[in-house]
């Protein structure tokens, strides 16, 4: 992997991760809207966005065809709306979480998620893992065993965050499509039972009664486009440990969103949960920044000749991946 698509993966990671955290805290200004509501209207406000982002990057021929493809086969129709039931239920979980002051829960989901994920890694996908890799991993499963000691379960939240998500991005790998385009389809798919959810529920009208709501929407619309686009695309550009372990930098940004800006206790006894973690957090960061400077010195010491084949081979890679 060449330092530019791995600098743009963990680029790509780190964005994603602070912007699911603000949106974390953003659902706050959305009352009186419920779990629900928020979820619904979330989904609609992100649909146009994801089409836009289509359209800027030039995919909607892939979208044509793989909208064509969905008609004519049942099988990846079926694989698709299953995806698209997934990624339903980790939104709006990750939006009922604050309003019920299950916040800190879910965040231990994503702390447990990226532990799941660099497994699956490992052990399906069989990508290797180095020695700072592995110590991250050793200070999550110590974190995660004391919260087991602690509370002698996980929560369903927790469950559904850590468990939910990695068949998601498995089944995603294996439909092999666009990232862009199947998150545009993925939308399409999730947009009529979000549309039912809002005609049912009344939330047009409470919306309609108070107009700082359409100026909120849409920006928790735009918010999650980009959010949910750059994870994707950097599920896409990185080996999936390394992008499992990126993903712990999201749940300590939920929990500082959370104590800060939601006023959810933590107690000190929370921090041999917590502590662990956020050494695999920064053993994380030093092994990206390692990963980027060998890869740097790599480029350095190629050729010339071979550095002018290995800019073009990028090059055109780039341009075959413009979606992302």
């Amino acid at each position: 992997m060449n330092q530019h698509v791995l600098g743009r993966g963990i680029a790509l990671s780190v964005t994603a991760s602070a912007l699911f955290a603000l949106m974390s805290g953003y659902t706050k200004w959305l009352a009186p809207l419920n779990g629900l509501d928020i979820f619904a209207w979330r989904i609609m406000w992100t649909l146009p966005g994801a089409l836009a982002l289509v359209a800027l990057r030039n995919r909607w021929p892939q979208l044509c065809a793989l909208l064509a493809k969905l008609a004519r086969e049942p099988l990846t129709l079926a694989g698709f709306m299953l995806v698209a039931a997934q990624l339903g239920v980790q939104l709006w979980i990750f939006l009922w979480a604050p309003l019920h002051g299950r916040a800190l829960e879910v965040s231990l989901g994503y702390f447990l998620l990226p532990l799941v994920m660099v497994l699956i890694g490992r052990f399906h996908y069989r990508e290797p893992l180095d020695g700072l890799q592995w110590a991250g991993v050793a200070f999550a499963t110590v974190g995660v065993a004391h919260e087991l000691f602690v509370t002698r379960a996980f929560s369903w939240p927790t469950l559904v965050v850590a468990l939910g998500y990695p068949p998601y991005f498995m089944l995603r790998r294996r439909l092999n499509a666009d990232p862009l385009v199947s998150f545009a389809v993925e939308m399409m798919l999730l947009a009529p039972f979000a549309f039912a959810m809002l005609v049912a529920g009344g939330s047009i009208e409470v919306v309609a009664a108070r107009p700082v709501l359409w100026l909120l929407l849409p920006g928790l619309g735009a918010l999650s486009t980009i959010a949910l686009g750059s994870y994707l695309r950097s599920s896409r550009y990185l080996p999936l440990a390394l992008f499992g372990i990126l993903g712990y930098v999201e749940p300590v940004l939920l929990v500082g969103v959370a104590v800060l800006l939601l006023g959810e206790p933590f107690s000190t006894g929370q921090l041999g949960t917590y502590g662990p973690i956020w050494i695999a957090v920064a053993l994380t960061a030093v092994h990206s920044g390692r990963l980027l400077r060998d890869e740097r010195a790599k480029r350095r010491a190629l050729p010339i000749a071979e550095q002018h084949a290995s800019v073009e081979h990028e090059t055109g890679a780039a341009q075959l991946e413009k979606v992302d």
